[in-house]
């Protein structure tokens, strides 16, 4: 019996560094970019798979003249060490009291500014052991190469491979100052809205906007091409009195509420857009990342938006 559990635990594995270079080998479809992501050579990444193949007996690659493919057994073998590499970070940062240490947050420029910055102090009072680094980016956060725990992002959240909390809808709607009411007259219906300047009239929210309201005729290219590259800055603008902005309103509740800015229509939507919070599926259980969406999902709980049940 000992000796049967022996057996059982015994593992004929081929060395870590050798599986981490089939891995990225395997995940790049390429021994160069390969050596780039591990700071290899190309000769070394080459070596380590002839290496594992002398080990299995059998090819894990064809060999083209400016690619490499994966054989039956490549093919075989590669989802399965992707997720065990995964599985094994995940609890080797799990093992570290991750609950501790700094949190690293991917997030829309709007929406830090609007959203999580008056708000992030209460999460830093409940967990004062846990540090939040934000990066408020428009890039998309790459989980396996940057250095970020969770992401805010809009979209489906048919993100392979991570977990993805609905949040809000993405739904937007024209506001604008009231200084603009004082300058060009009282606008009482959507149409009035296209004798103003519009900011950034080529943002697909435009013409979303008046379809849904039943506006036809709308050309971006028949408006001033006015652009501020991202929604706080037109919001900005159009408090300033520039022109009309389409913007998310729960990104501008206090500033309606103040009296800066005036929503006078109904809101539109894409179907099925979210904004999100996104990880890893293998790193759900990190107590800093579950730490992190307990207490996201309780602010939206407890405020005015419109928040879907927690992903399972």
């Amino acid at each position: 019996m000992h000796k049967e559990i022996l057996c059982m635990r015994h593992r004929d594995l081929p060395p870590l560094a050798t599986i981490r270079v089939f891995e990225a080998a395997a995940r790049h479809l390429s021994f160069t970019r390969a050596a780039d992501e591990l700071g290899m050579t190309q000769a070394a990444v080459s070596y380590q798979i002839k290496l594992l193949e002398e080990r299995l007996g059998a090819p894990l690659f064809l060999r083209r003249t400016r690619a490499v493919e994966l054989t039956a057994t490549g093919r075989l073998l590669a989802p399965a060490t992707s997720e065990a590499l995964d599985q094994l970070a995940a609890a080797f940062s799990a093992a570290k009291a991750d609950a501790g240490g700094v949190l690293s947050v991917s997030v829309l420029p709007t929406f830090a500014a609007h959203w999580l910055a008056p708000r992030i102090g209460r999460f830093q009072m409940k967990h004062p052991d846990i540090a939040v680094r934000t990066r408020a980016t428009r890039d998309v956060a790459n989980f396996s190469r940057d250095d970020v725990d969770v992401a805010i992002r809009s979209g489906l959240g048919d993100w392979p491979g991570l977990e993805a909390n609905p949040l809000f809808p993405v739904d937007f709607t024209p506001m604008y100052s009231p200084k603009l009411v004082e300058r060009y007259g009282s606008i009482e219906r959507p149409c009035d809205l296209l004798r103003l300047l519009l900011i950034d009239p080529g943002d697909r929210w435009w013409k979303l906007w008046f379809d849904a309201m039943g506006v036809p005729g709308f050309e971006p290219g028949g408006h001033p091409d006015a652009r501020m590259g991202d929604q706080h800055l037109e919001a900005r603008a159009a408090i300033g009195g520039y022109g009309v902005a389409i913007l998310t309103p729960a990104f501008y509740r206090e500033e309606i509420a103040a009296g800066l800015l005036v929503q006078p229509f109904p809101t539109a939507s894409e179907a099925g857009q979210f904004y999100f919070l996104a990880y890893p599926t293998t790193r759900r259980n990190v107590p800093k990342i579950r730490a992190f969406r307990d207490w996201f999902l309780d602010e939206l709980r407890s405020g005015e938006e419109t928040c879907l049940a927690p992903a399972s």
